[in-house]
Formats: C-alpha cells, structure tokens, sequence
C-alpha cells in the first residue's frame, strides 16, 4: 500500500512517488489529483499498479496517473508511460482490451428549445438504431475481403461506402486511420467478432448521449470549434468491440509465452510484455493499428445512425450534423519528444487516458446524469504529460458495489426529474453505470486545467442517453 505521506508534492495538483519507494522502480511514479481525490485512490490497487509499471524495461522520464485513475489490468486505467523505441517493450495491458474505446463529439444546428418537442421520440428512435448489448451485431455484415479492407483503412472506408463524408474525415485523430495495420496479424477469431459489429455500442460504460452546451469558459475557442451556448450535442463512446478485445487475448498470451525468452521479469504477470523491435512486437502493433481502424470505423458508422435517427425524428427539416473532434483512448502511438535534452521517439501507451496536443480538442464524457466537456490541449502537456489528458470522470466503485447502491428503477426516477432520458437494454448494466459509481467530473477536469495539460472550452449537459 501506498502510503501519502511518502509521496512529493510537485505542485498543487500533482504528486511523485520516488524511486526510493521500491528498488526496482527504474523512473518516479507521478500521479496528476487534488488532495481528497488521492486519499480516494487508495482504496484500489491503482497506484500500487502505477508503481508497477515504473519497474519496465525503456521506461523514459515516468510513469504518468491521470486524475482519473483507478484499477485496471496491469496498467491502471488512467495510466500513461512512454518506452524508448530501441531499449523499450510494449505491453497490451497498457493499452487495455478494448483498443480505441475512443469519444466522438457531434454538432448540430440546432437549440435545447428546438429540441425538446422530440427528445422522446429521438431517445426512442436511437436506441432502436444503434444496436447496443454484449455480441449485438449491427447493420453492415462485413463480407470477403470488405473487414480487411476497413482493417487497413479506417474510417476513409466508410467514406467509399457511402456512410461518412469528406468532411468528417478533418475532424478526427489521425483521420481515422493509423499507417502500419495489417489484417493478416488479426486471427480468424477476432475477425470473426467483429464481422458484424460496425455500428454498434456495446454494453459497459459505452453510451451515446443527446446533449446541449450547458456552459462556454473560452468563447473564441469555442467559436473555432462550431459551439454555442444551447446548441444541441451528440457524444459517441465506444472502441474496437470484440475484435479489439479478441487482439489483447490473443497478443496476451503470445507475450506470456515467449517472455521470459528475451529475459523479461516482472511485477506482475498482467504486465505481459515483449521488446518494441521484436517480431512480436511488429506483429501486436500491426493488429493494434487495425483495431484501432476498426474502432473510427465504428463511430463513423454510428454517426450514420445518428443522422438516420435524427432523419427520421425531424422528418422534412433533418438537423445539420457535424464532427467536432474524434479522440482515441486505450492506444500506443510512436511519437516524438525532448527528454533530457534529446529529441527521441518513443512509445506512448494511453490506458483509459487521451491525447493533449497543443489546439487540438480533448474531450472528456462524464457519467450519464452529470456533464461532459469540451477542453483545448496545451503545450505544457508535451513537456510534462506525454502530450496526455483523462478520458473521463474515472470510476471510485466496482460494478458490484455499484448495484448494491443503487437500482435501475430508482436511476431512471432520479434521471427523469432532471429531466433526461435514458434508453438501456440491461437493468443490471444501468445501476452498474450510476453517477455515484464515478468521480465527479467537474473536480477531474479541474485537475487537469490546473495542471495546464488542457483548456475549459466548454461544458455540455445530457439530454438522453442511450445505453447498451
């Protein structure tokens, strides 16, 4: 257990545990909380998790916990580390199973008050459009060689199918589409998961959520960003479904076996890893790659959805539906930054955490019932953060603890006297989704713009939301 008083205080918002705490931490473990939120911490395994990951092979400058850290396998979720690209391993665990469980932001044309009139009839309609639950299958059956096709190209392919167009392709990180994936090194089994799964939720804390701009803290960003007070939002959270998680299994126990050849030994066995320049490696990162396409290709489709819906609810006067930004999570990247006063490339694994890059959006969903925003990323990030943010509020209770809490039946009561909607296929999977199983995400994101990782641009309130 990881005692507070043994921690340094850097600022304010952020915390060291040195490498004096255990001998084989070969960087500090910093973690980015106010005071009571890192008493909370402790009472998962997270940091202790977060030392962990300080003792792996290439690790550059430390190992990084965002406010919304919490348990995780291997990595906490809300973990960033860097590994240098010749000395450095990759682990899945620092990934996540679900590859690209990324967040999508839409706008539209109009306001809460043009809204209101339909927001039954469009709670309804999309939760009948966007098929959501565990194996639910979607729309678009991927036939022959059509998945391996998506594999390789992202979400540009959805645009040669006719369900994206140009424009939303602008507004999404690395246009949808990340160089280096290779189809071969996906199984047959993962394939076969995710055959029929584009366009489709999934269960967990995946949502799409029907919102408003509740709040503006940057107007001229917010400007440049398409945002004005009352206009109506669409937030899509969702990833790789079977596929991804088929891809860390598969990878998992690949690594698990062959590690101990390249004179591996660790913490924890979660931790499974193999060096960055192995043949292993390759092959992991080249399916990674093609989750993560699979991924933006899911939200592109159900951003078709979303119009469809939309389509059908408005009738002769369909809204405009635009993308703000498309950000991705539980990801590894190679990427560039100075450390100790060389340039160096490294690989930057993000569990549960997002990119910050300087103007570019960060967004981070709240729990249903709370609120989600809309920040700016900073160039303090590059120089402190790996160029990274949280994802969202981050959970402070197990999804057991969770349901003894709270019932599905008393969350929509509560849900509906302040006035929004919810559409959910599991009782079960609702009271385990309940506010109070989150932080508060107004005190997460706080973190964040103080530690000058991100910029408050804009707070956004649910209307409905839909749920797997």
């Amino acid at each position: 257990m990881v005692d507070i008083s043994q921690l340094n205080r850097i600022s304010p918002v952020l915390w060291e545990i040195p490498t004096s705490f255990r001998r084989d931490m070969r960087v500090p473990a910093r973690i980015y909380a106010s005071e009571p939120m890192l008493k909370a911490i402790r009472s998962d395994r997270s940091l202790q998790q977060l030392v962990n990951v300080a003792t792996l092979p290439g690790i550059q400058q430390w190992a990084l916990a965002m406010p919304d850290i919490h348990e995780g396998y291997g990595f906490p979720i809300g973990g960033v580390a860097a590994f240098d690209t010749h000395e450095g391993i990759i682990s899945p665990g620092g990934i996540g199973y679900d590859i690209n469980c990324g967040v999508r932001l839409l706008r539209t044309d109009i306001t809460r008050s043009d809204a209101a009139p339909f927001m039954t009839d469009l709670g309804r309609t999309l939760f009948a459009e966007i098929p959501s639950g565990v194996g639910r299958g979607g729309q678009l059956a991927l036939k022959g060689n059509d998945l391996d096709a998506v594999l390789s190209g992202g979400a540009p392919c959805l645009k040669e199918l006719g369900y994206a167009e140009e424009e939303d392709l602008r507004h999404i990180e690395s246009a949808g589409k990340l160089d280096g994936a290779d189809p071969s090194r996906v199984s047959e089994r993962a394939k076969a998961r995710g055959r029929d799964q584009l366009g489709t939720m999934g269960a967990g804390n995946h949502f799409v959520e029907v919102g408003y701009v509740q709040q503006i803290f940057d107007r001229a960003m917010a400007e440049r960003l398409g945002l004005i007070r009352d206009q109506v939002t669409v937030l899509i959270h969702t990833g790789s479904r079977g596929l991804g998680h088929q891809v860390a299994t598969d990878y998992i126990r690949t690594m698990n076996r062959v590690m101990s050849g390249y004179g591996i030994s660790l913490p924890d066995r979660e931790l499974a890893c193999v060096p960055f320049e192995s043949p292993e490696a390759r092959d992991y990162f080249s399916a990674m790659n093609a989750a993560a396409n699979f991924a933006w290709a899911n939200r592109q489709m159900i951003t078709f959805e979303v119009r469809q819906a939309f389509g059908r609810v408005w009738r002769t006067d369909t809204p405009s539906i635009s993308v703000v930004y498309d950000v991705a999570h539980n990801i590894a990247k190679v990427e560039r930054y100075a450390i100790d006063g060389e340039e160096r490339d490294v690989v930057v694994h993000r569990k549960g955490a997002t990119r910050a890059f300087p103007d570019q959006p960060v967004l981070i969903p709240g729990s249903m019932g709370t609120a989600s925003y809309v920040l700016m990323g900073r160039e303090t990030s590059l120089r402190e953060s790996f160029g990274s943010s949280c994802h969202g509020a981050g959970r402070r209770m197990s999804r057991t603890r969770a349901r003894k809490q709270t019932t599905a039946a008393r969350l929509r009561e509560e849900l509906s006297e302040q006035d929004i909607i919810i559409s959910a296929g599991s009782k079960r999977g609702l009271a385990e989704e309940a506010p109070l199983a989150y932080k508060d995400i107004d005190d997460v994101v706080d973190v964040i713009h103080e530690a000058g990782i991100a910029t408050k641009v804009a707070r956004l309130r649910p209307l409905a939301v839909i749920k797997g």
